[in-house]
């Protein structure tokens, strides 16, 4: 792959989803190429079809048509076994919710994405120290989820994200449950990644920050690109 080829290609993505006998449409003819690096929000109303356009980017959801492409690997015809690798060393995921694991400490949540990719423990312990760094945590390395705040678990995830050093990260609604102050500490945080570690974001958002912050607005509605 060229340094002018697109990271990420949707080639002509078309999701319907049946309901009995009728058929609902969720996304429609979706062509769009993404840059190594860039900073990118997928907006518009609820039930415009951004989730389902992520979670089909990132391989947890697939298309009725059309393919995924990221680095010149077609997702959208990997099986089951082989998407799942592909995610875990590709990919890297944020979600409103955290899902961190509450029996971990943060430091081990994040260690244990390179511990699923077979990594010598030495370097797992490493990466995870930095990436605490690089959110602004590592003092707070040995606290469980339980007791750091919701800013604090949203950098944790953000954290866990990047070990993997994945090429792309998709982010849904990751400021949602964040007051301004945090939210806008997170968008600073992953906006430096994006130019320092070269990692795409695409955010699925309604959150103006995340807009004000994007280099590239993306409008859904009705399932078609506005």
């Amino acid at each position: 792959m060229s340094s002018q080829d697109p990271l990420l290609t949707i080639d002509k993505i078309h999701k319907i989803y049946k309901q009995g006998e009728i058929s609902v449409p969720a996304l429609s003819n979706i062509n769009l190429s993404f840059q190594k690096g860039e900073f990118a929000a997928l907006v518009g109303p609820s039930g415009s079809g951004k989730t389902t356009l992520l979670n089909i980017i990132g391989g947890l959801d697939t298309p009725s048509s059309g393919r995924v492409l990221l680095n010149d690997t077609v997702l959208t015809e990997l099986d089951e076994a082989k998407l799942s690798q592909f995610r875990l060393h590709e990919i890297g995921f944020i979600f409103q919710a955290y899902n961190l694991v509450p029996v971990l400490s943060a430091l081990e949540n994040i260690e244990l994405v390179m511990v699923l990719q077979n990594r010598p423990q030495k370097e797992c312990r490493e990466r995870a120290m930095y990436c605490l760094d690089l959110v602004g945590l590592s003092e707070l390395k040995d606290r469980r989820p339980s007791a750091l705040s919701g800013g604090q678990q949203q950098r944790v995830a953000v954290a866990r994200a990047l070990a993997a050093e994945p090429g792309l990260i998709l982010a849904d609604e990751p400021t949602a449950n964040l007051d301004s102050e945090n939210a806008g500490a997170l968008l600073d945080i992953m906006h430096r990644l994006s130019i320092d570690e070269k990692t795409t974001f695409i955010f699925s958002t309604h959150d103006v920050r995340v807009m004000e912050r994007a280099k590239r607005i993306i409008t859904l509605q009705d399932g078609k690109i506005v």
